[in-house]
């Protein structure tokens, strides 16, 4: 996704030794310059989806470090296996990223080593994205750094507003101007325009789109600990009934249902639905199909905003015998060349409340990043990402079964006891 960011950054790869520049020796007593420490090599494991992320920063440090980077990527499903094997048999790379809602898990298993005091001498430590530190500390340490950051807004396809006679510059500030401004683009475009689109099958999709707007109204979806359900309350009553009559009434399209998040994406490059919730990483990538896009904040029931911030988190292995090294890597992606660049050439939100955008849309973005919410669960796959969960039956059971009044108070006890799970 980010694959061309080594070539704006290539040129300006060297700082201050905070910023990723490999800190020149120190001159022995006897005046001589001491020997120089020999270059290594620092291993980085991701999932597929921050693939081409993760090289471009690497590409951009190699070019002005002496120290190299090597990354390997493996496929998504097959990532947190890859990473239980590796950690039972101490063979862990020096870095490994991580989703940020597994962080809680992996710190607790001990695979990362304390970054606490590293992060400390950073001048701009207040300003990187605080969801992220947060799910990433534990008992006042922290163990990862924000690696990509990636929040849920509202998507408006403004060629498409504009046909249906709404003002494209004047998005929904509640759940119900939401439905309303779907509805009426479906009314008056019709055929195969549809006024939004969600990931019906795909319990990822929905915690990541939906828990914002109850979040915004003031409601929680678990208790602090991540050992308690919470999802039976007017606010997520409100959500799932928003987005039931939505799908039942034809607003959405038909494909809702079934979506899985495979091909969510997919559905909005088409360009033929008016405005629906998804990741911000796909800014850049809806305009590549000549989508004239608007972002707007996801609405609470009543008013007020929220985002979900998801992304990766990496941090140095507890194997790792590379720790410098791998810290001076980390400080380098952090800096703010690399932040103003990524965010300037990819269009995506970046990892410090301190860095602007000219883009007034990533700038919306980063705005909501300062504000937004990673929930905290050590059992949070296997309780609402998994397609097995009893979220994803909960979810599927208020969207198309028995409705939201029935579903989630019967939800509320599998997921607990998911949530609980040894």
């Amino acid at each position: 996704m980010l694959a061309f960011l080594c070539v704006a950054l290539v040129a300006t790869a060297c700082g201050s030794s905070q910023s990723g520049e490999t800190a020149q020796p120190a001159a022995s007593s006897a005046g001589a310059p001491a020997a120089k420490p020999e270059p290594v090599t620092i291993t980085v494991w991701t999932r597929a989806a921050t693939e081409s992320h993760t090289k471009a920063l690497a590409e951009a440090y190699n070019a002005g470090h002496d120290n190299k980077v090597e990354v390997t990527a493996y496929p998504n499903e097959e990532y947190p296996a890859k990473i239980a094997t590796a950690a039972g048999g101490k063979n862990l790379p020096d870095l490994f990223a991580s989703d940020v809602v597994f962080a809680p898990n992996y710190i607790s298993q001990g695979l990362w080593q304390d970054v606490s005091a590293s992060f400390a001498t950073l001048p701009f430590k207040d300003k990187v994205a605080p969801a992220h530190v947060k799910a990433a500390t534990q008992d006042g340490k922290l163990f990862a750094m924000p690696h990509t950051v990636d929040i849920s807004v509202m998507f408006v396809n403004k060629g498409l507003y504009t046909k249906a006679g709404l003002d494209p510059d004047k998005p929904p500030t509640t759940l119900a101007e939401f439905a309303q401004q779907a509805t009426a683009v479906r009314e008056k475009l019709g055929g195969d325009t549809y006024g939004t689109y969600f990931g019906g099958n795909c319990g990822g999709c929905n915690v990541f789109t939906l828990w914002p707007s109850v979040w915004a109204d003031g409601a929680e979806v678990m208790n602090p600990e991540g050992t308690q359900s919470t999802i039976n309350t007017p606010q997520m009553t409100a959500v799932f009934d928003a987005y039931r009559k939505l799908f039942t009434d034809g607003v959405a399209a038909p494909a809702s249902k079934d979506e899985n998040g495979t091909t969510w994406l997919g559905a909005l490059q088409k360009g033929n639905i008016a405005i629906a919730p998804g990741p911000s990483a796909w800014l850049g990538l809806l305009e590549e199909k000549g989508i004239d896009v608007g972002v707007a904040p996801i609405p609470g029931v009543n008013g007020g905003k929220m985002t979900f911030v998801g992304g990766d988190v990496i941090g140095i292995s507890a194997t790792s015998e590379k720790a410098e090294a791998a810290w001076d890597f980390l400080a380098f992606t952090l800096s703010d060349k690399v932040q103003a660049d990524l965010q300037a050439k990819s269009k995506s939100t970046v990892a410090r409340t301190d860095i602007a955008a000219t883009d007034p849309r990533v700038q919306t973005m980063n705005e909501l990043m300062a504000i937004g919410r990673t929930p905290y669960a050590l059992k949070f796959n296997e309780s609402y990402n998994d397609g097995q969960s009893p979220w994803t039956k909960t979810l599927r059971d208020a969207l198309f079964g028995a409705g939201p009044a029935s579903a989630l108070p019967a939800g509320v006890e599998p997921i607990t006891q998911s949530l609980n799970q040894q």
